[in-house]
């Protein structure tokens, strides 16, 4: 049962990586955060079309290796820690590069997989 719900939430925390970052704008509402802008990119003078395409290409990919992560719990595999912290570390660069204060509960849940894979709980999904 464990097992299941570690994977189940590596996967959903994943897919909604891409969820966030290519949510449409609503046009009578400002955006919550523009995926077009990085305080870091923006210091580096990178124009917004190729800021957003390396944002969503992180988000995608961050997304992808949670899910790796997510179904090598589910499968018993060895290697499914060494996945979840290499896409929360992935995760993390992405909300750092964009911060944007909307994101810090994304923060929060990526420090937790991190954690958590440090001390290898919950030690029954081990």
């Amino acid at each position: 049962m464990i097992t299941a719900l570690v994977a189940a939430f590596l996967i959903v925390h994943g897919l909604l990586h891409p969820g966030v970052w290519t949510a449409p704008v609503q046009p009578d509402q400002p955006p919550r955060f523009d995926p077009g802008h990085s305080w870091a990119l923006t210091a580096a003078h990178v124009p917004a079309t190729p800021t957003r395409a390396a944002a969503l290409a992180l988000a995608w990919y961050t997304a992808l290796v949670y899910v790796v992560a997510g179904a090598g719990a589910s499968a018993g595999a060895g290697w499914w820690p060494t996945a979840a912290l290499v896409a929360a570390a992935s995760g993390l660069a992405l909300k750092a590069i964009w911060f944007d204060p909307w994101l810090t509960v994304g923060v929060l849940l990526d420090v937790g997989v991190i954690v958590a894979v440090a001390d290898s709980w919950p030690a029954s999904v081990y």
